[in-house]
């Protein structure tokens, strides 16, 4: 009688095919889905396409797409520059807030079931379902539009621009450019909070893994809570850092109130040309990508990483 073997398979290799099991569903559905409509925009994007009975006429343009762009669209240059400026700031602002808003929801105190739950509900607001209501419903869209015909005037931050900023020498020597950015900031809160919900459930978690016995060890030490946040919390959450900043990233620029995503939807809705809207999604993708490789590599040099 012979007696077959059993295999056996390393922790690390029972690790990665789990690891590949979970990613199976995207890989099938990005190889059956977005594989073709990827190569299709592709081709448009070097191509002029006009439209015929029997469908799309494409013909080769020899990166003309590209090289208007780059070099005859007045806005677009402005438009990525701008889009990118705000994007840095703006995660920026998200990660610092989503993570001290964890650090205090980790804290033991009354009602922190409700306090985490409210800062949950930012997840399901800004989820793209509700999000893609308030933009395409007509009656949220006539709505909003009523509202800010009638009452933008007179909401607090509006005034308070309007009799800061419209004297273009400033108040009392101060440039009227400074109030200008600094109600900008301001506008801006709402916005930083709702794109901070994933935030703060990731850093809760990775705040919640780490073991309380390294904060009584720096206690016994004469550790303050200021030391014990830069050498044991930050350290320990770093790795999910990256995670949270291409999160970040992702998010902002997929908005659907992005100026260059405007302009994109503008050229290929309204203006029916599919060629350069194409050649303007690619070249976003493009910087998208360059972003987050640079931002990659910055922060994985920086990031503590532990066993």
């Amino acid at each position: 009688m012979f007696k077959l073997k059993k295999s056996k398979i390393g922790l690390t290799k029972q690790r990665s095919v789990i690891g590949y099991i979970f990613i199976l569903p995207f890989i099938l559905g990005f190889l059956f889905f977005m594989v073709k409509p990827l190569g299709q925009s592709l081709k448009m994007a070097l191509s002029d396409v006009a439209l015929s009975i029997t469908g799309f006429s494409i013909t080769w343009n020899n990166f003309a797409n590209f090289k208007r762009a780059f070099t005859v669209d007045p806005e677009f240059n402005r438009m990525l520059v701008e889009s990118i400026t705000t994007m840095i700031f703006r995660s920026l602002a998200t990660i610092v807030f989503s993570f001290f808003v964890s650090l205090i929801l980790n804290q033991k105190f009354k009602g922190r079931a409700l306090v985490r739950s409210i800062f949950f509900m930012a997840v399901i607001l800004s989820s793209g379902v509700l999000v893609g209501l308030e933009y395409n419903n007509s009656l949220m869209a006539e709505l909003k539009a009523t509202i800010e015909e009638a009452g933008n005037s007179n909401t607090i931050t509006a005034v308070l621009e309007q009799i800061l900023v419209s004297n273009t020498g400033g108040v009392n020597g101060i440039s009227g450019k400074v109030f200008k950015t600094l109600f900008e900031i301001i506008d801006s809160i709402y916005e930083v909070a709702m794109a901070s919900g994933i935030q703060i459930i990731i850093f809760l978690s990775g705040l919640q893994n780490i073991s309380p016995s390294m904060y009584e060890a720096a206690d016994m030490e004469g550790c303050t809570s200021w030391e014990s946040l830069w050498k044991i919390t930050v350290p320990m959450v770093s790795p999910l850092l990256l995670v949270c900043w291409i999160y970040t990233i992702i998010d902002f620029f997929m908005k659907t109130d992005n100026q260059i995503m405007e302009k994109i939807n503008d050229m290929m809705i309204i203006q029916l040309n599919y060629g350069y809207s194409s050649a303007l999604a690619w070249i976003y993708f493009l910087v998208v990508m360059v972003l987050i490789g640079i931002s990659s590599f910055i922060i994985s040099k920086v990031v503590y990483n532990y066993d």
